[in-house]
């Protein structure tokens, strides 16, 4: 046992020795084993109380989670009854609603309906007045061709100024004030003749205007067209206010002056504002320019004439008349008095009637109260 086994960090080792060192390292690793499974056993103590803990805290959470949910489920339930009830509330509250905007819906439908079916038969008149006026214009369209086609003939033309000057004066004087194509004492035609009353002179008026040069000014393409048309305008103008000066003018058979008649006013208007220098030269020769309207204006001042001469040579009879009326207005202020005197005579005669009438009704209350005796002033008889 004492023998030396080995030598080691020079120390030499019996068996003894290595039997006791492997007793000692046996009793450290059983101490370190024991200490290793008391510090386990001690580590799962602690864990498992951790554990029970963490159990009891999970309890406690699973029972708060159970009493949560629990007035969760109470809250929900709640909640959907008020949610049952509102929903009932809202869909009545929407049915109502809808019943409303669908009878306002209806009622705008048929005014809507009413306003357009009104709109539509409004449409359907103006449509009808368009249809009408659109007729009118075609109607229109075609004397306004027709009137083209008029002034496009000279004779045409001539027609259609004749024409209007005849219209005129037929509408503004009797027929037996004015001629057509009268012969003069020269043998010379004019167009119409107005008999001027007292046996005055009659006044002379030509319907002859040069329309086709007026119409080739208005057809000028160019500047030299129109100086060249203007020209002949202005030639043909004073040849006709010559001719008319010079057959017309007869001294004790016409007036001295005569009227030249323009077919338009506008013609008129374009004379005056551009061929000043004729209408002047016109006045010196005794002719007078006139449009429609001027001529129109100048009949009824001879109208007027005519009527005042007619009055004169009546005026006998209207004095003879206002005789007789004043000798009629005369008996008839004498019938008048006569009938206001008997007027006051019957108003006199009334009041008699009435002092005996008073007189006979205050005697019959007497008689009513018994009252036979006569009262003083009464005179007997009286009324």
């Amino acid at each position: 046992m004492n023998d030396v086994l080995f030598n080691a960090f020079g120390h030499d080792f019996t068996a003894l020795e290595l039997i006791l060192a492997g007793v000692g390292l046996l009793l450290v690793l059983a101490v370190a084993a024991l200490v290793g499974s008391w510090r386990a056993s001690q580590k799962r103590a602690v864990e498992a109380a951790r554990i029970a803990e963490r159990n009891q805290e999970m309890e406690r959470h699973l029972a708060d989670l159970m009493r949560v949910q629990s007035e969760m489920t109470g809250r929900m339930h709640t909640m959907s009854e008020i949610f049952g009830s509102r929903t009932s509330d809202l869909a009545k509250a929407l049915t109502d609603r809808i019943d409303s905007a669908s009878h306002r819906m209806g009622q705008t439908v048929n005014e809507s309906r009413t306003k357009t079916e009104e709109s539509l038969s409004k449409l359907n008149e103006r449509l009808a007045v368009i249809d009408r006026a659109q007729a009118n214009i075609s109607e229109l369209s075609n004397e306004m061709v027709s009137l083209r086609d008029i002034l496009a003939n000279k004779q045409s033309r001539g027609a259609f100024g004749q024409g209007r000057m005849e219209a005129i004066i037929s509408d503004g004087l009797p027929s037996s004030s004015f001629q057509f194509q009268a012969t003069l004492s020269n043998n010379s035609r004019p167009d119409c003749l107005v008999l001027m009353p007292n046996k005055a002179p009659d006044l002379v008026v030509d319907a002859k205007f040069p329309l086709e040069s007026w119409q080739r000014i208005n057809d000028a393409q160019d500047a030299v067209e129109l100086k060249g048309a203007m020209t002949q305008f202005r030639t043909d103008m004073t040849k006709h206010i010559k001719d008319i000066s010079e057959k017309y003018l007869i001294a004790g058979e016409t007036q001295d002056t005569a009227f030249m008649f323009v077919p338009s006013e506008a013609i008129f208007a374009d004379i005056h504002e551009k061929f000043d220098d004729l209408v002047q030269k016109a006045l010196r020769m005794r002719v007078v320019i006139v449009s429609p309207s001027l001529l129109m204006l100048s009949i009824q001042v001879i109208q007027a004439l005519l009527r005042d001469v007619k009055m004169r040579e009546q005026a006998h009879i209207i004095q003879q008349e206002v005789t007789n009326l004043l000798a009629d207005v005369g008996r008839l202020s004498d019938r008048v008095h006569k009938l206001q005197n008997h007027f006051q005579q019957a108003n006199r005669d009334v009041e008699q009637i009435l002092i005996s009438t008073g007189k006979v009704t205050k005697r019959g209350e007497r008689i009513e109260q018994l009252e036979f005796e006569e009262p003083k002033g009464m005179i007997e008889g009286d009324g």
